[in-house]
């Protein structure tokens, strides 16, 4: 048979280590992900026509994946095989990157048993995944990482811009810039603000979405920090200060977001640390 690789697929455990699969004598014939799968929330009322629309969210996505191996002879074939059944084990979920889309990756298991097709020393097998957590890809980089193609974390298609995107500031008004396609949520996926500095009553308010968030309390060290961790909010060395907020979250939407800060004073920085996510 033609040999043609036409893609590409890595593997990374949440420990962090790699398979390249190609590497390792493993090709990818086809990586698919399924569209996003709506789950609409009508309501209907009694003596109204059609229905009041309550919002749409995405449930689980499938991916499937095909691939073959050539082993050197029927030992060898073995031993690929059973190496593919570790790499996939799927009692603890992992990352899976389509080398065509480099800058991202999807968290993953494998939703139910496959076999893998003997012919001579070649082993075909498909592979249905299924998304954990949440169904977006999500980008390797965060904004923490340089923003650069040179960092070897970012791709065309991200959504990346060529203006300056700062997710550090050290003034009261400022725009942070999500790439992707997906509201940032606390509640569903990570975003770290901090603020380190000093303050009286710090509130941060986007303005874009509308949310505020805010701190009853004071800060009169210079390196105080103030950690909004998730729906976590939190200083080191006094702990949760969520009792003292207003309860509230700030969310990010897609594109710019414009903020302000008040009650921020003397020297300060407020940093925001996320990833993006793509439908």
């Amino acid at each position: 048979m033609s040999e043609v690789i036409t893609l590409g697929t890595t593997v990374q455990t949440l420990s962090g280590k790699k398979y390249v699969l190609e590497e390792l004598g493993i090709m990818t014939r086809d990586f698919n992900p399924q569209s996003p799968s709506p789950v609409h929330n009508f309501e209907t009322v009694e003596n109204r026509n059609g229905t009041i629309d309550r919002g749409t969210v995405y449930g689980q996505r499938t991916i499937n994946c095909s691939f073959y191996f050539k082993a050197v002879d029927m030992w060898d074939y073995a031993l690929l095989r059973d190496e593919v059944f570790r790499i996939f084990d799927s009692r603890e979920a992992f990352y899976i990157i389509d080398q065509r889309n480099p800058g991202k990756r999807w968290l993953v298991k494998y939703s139910s048993p496959y076999s893998i097709d003997q012919n001579w020393k070649y082993g075909f097998f498909e592979i249905d995944f299924v998304t954990v957590k949440l169904p977006f890809a999500e980008s390797i980089g965060k904004t923490t990482d340089p923003n650069t193609f040179d960092s070897n974390l970012w791709q065309i298609g991200q959504g990346l811009i060529a203006e300056d995107t700062k997710y550090t500031h050290n003034t009261t008004s400022f725009r942070i810039y999500n790439a992707g396609d997906v509201t940032i949520d606390p509640k569903e996926m990570p975003l770290k603000i901090i603020y380190t500095g000093w303050s009286e009553q710090l509130t941060i308010k986007n303005l874009t979405t509308g949310d505020i968030w805010s701190y009853g309390k004071s800060t009169v060290i210079e390196s105080s920090q103030i950690i909004l961790d998730g729906v976590k909010s939190y200083r080191p060395g006094v702990g949760s200060i969520f009792k003292d907020t207003n309860w509230k979250l700030i969310t990010l939407k897609p594109g710019w977001n414009d903020f302000v800060l008040s009650g921020a004073s003397g020297n300060f920085k407020i940093e925001f640390d996320f990833r993006f996510y793509y439908l």
